[in-house]
């Protein structure tokens, strides 16, 4: 029975239809509004960071595109691979609760899973990089001050060390850091958020909670890990490729 036209309470209820909702169609509607409400502020919230990124990129373009070029795009690129085939099995996770079929439904989250893990971990082997080249802005980590070697002019290509075009200061470099890893760093843990979500959903899909008639948790989850995947599309550019192609036409 699709969701839509599920039991009301006096027709006997689906076990999963709360008792302030008059049927299941109403209880998934507030459900998925509850949750763009919520992404709206997620949007607002991001949406200071990028304003706080376009303002001082302007001010301080020469820095930014060093800064941007020193970041590993390798990792950056394959990071967003991973998460444009999560937003897949995600979506097929929905589908396959939404046709009955559990099995695939529980595969396709631990696929999301594991692809949100693999996401951190590169992140982490990234932040990793940056520790290793004294790239952690201000004092965040005691002992390990922001201190980066400068490469000195028309000294050859090195990846730990910061080369600066006319005009970038190292605590111009700095400032690009500390935005790096606010913005970053908050969406980091918005992934671990979504991955501990969807453990808990691949919990109760194996215990047989979901079902054509009942799905709405999945489906709203899905809301949440398809627009923390869309926030990471707008970062990679913004963070990894604009910076090159300034550092290449001030060059």
């Amino acid at each position: 029975m699709p969701e839509a036209i599920a039991t009301t309470h006096e027709a006997g209820a689906h076990s999963a239809l709360q008792h302030h909702f008059e049927n299941m169609e109403q209880q998934r509607e507030a459900g998925t509004l509850g949750m763009w409400v919520f992404l709206v502020t997620e949007i607002m919230f991001f949406g200071a960071l990028f304003l706080a990124y376009t303002l001082y990129r302007y001010k301080y373009p020469e820095a930014f595109a060093a800064a941007s070029n020193h970041l590993d795009l390798r990792l950056g690129a394959i990071n967003t691979v991973v998460l444009i085939f999560s937003s897949f099995t995600m979506a097929m996770a929905g589908y396959s609760t939404q046709v009955g079929k559990r099995r695939n439904s529980i595969i396709c989250l631990l696929l999301t899973i594991v692809l949100g893990l693999t996401f951190l971990g590169i992140k982490a082997v990234e932040y990793h990089d940056k520790y290793r080249d004294s790239l952690i802005p201000g004092q965040l980590i005691p002992g390990r001050p922001f201190n980066p070697a400068v490469a000195k002019p028309g000294e050859g290509a090195d990846e730990h060390k910061l080369h600066l075009p006319p005009g970038a200061t190292v605590k111009n470099v700095e400032m690009f850091y500390w935005i790096y890893f606010a913005m970053t760093g908050m969406h980091a843990l918005h992934m671990i958020i979504g991955v501990g979500l969807l453990t808990v959903l691949t919990i109760m899909a194996w215990r047989g909670r979901f079902s054509p008639e009942y799905h709405a948790p999945i489906e709203i989850s899905g809301l949440y890990w398809h627009f923390v995947d869309i926030v990471w599309i707008f970062l990679f550019p913004l963070l990894y490729l604009l910076g090159r192609h300034l550092e290449k036409h001030l060059g």
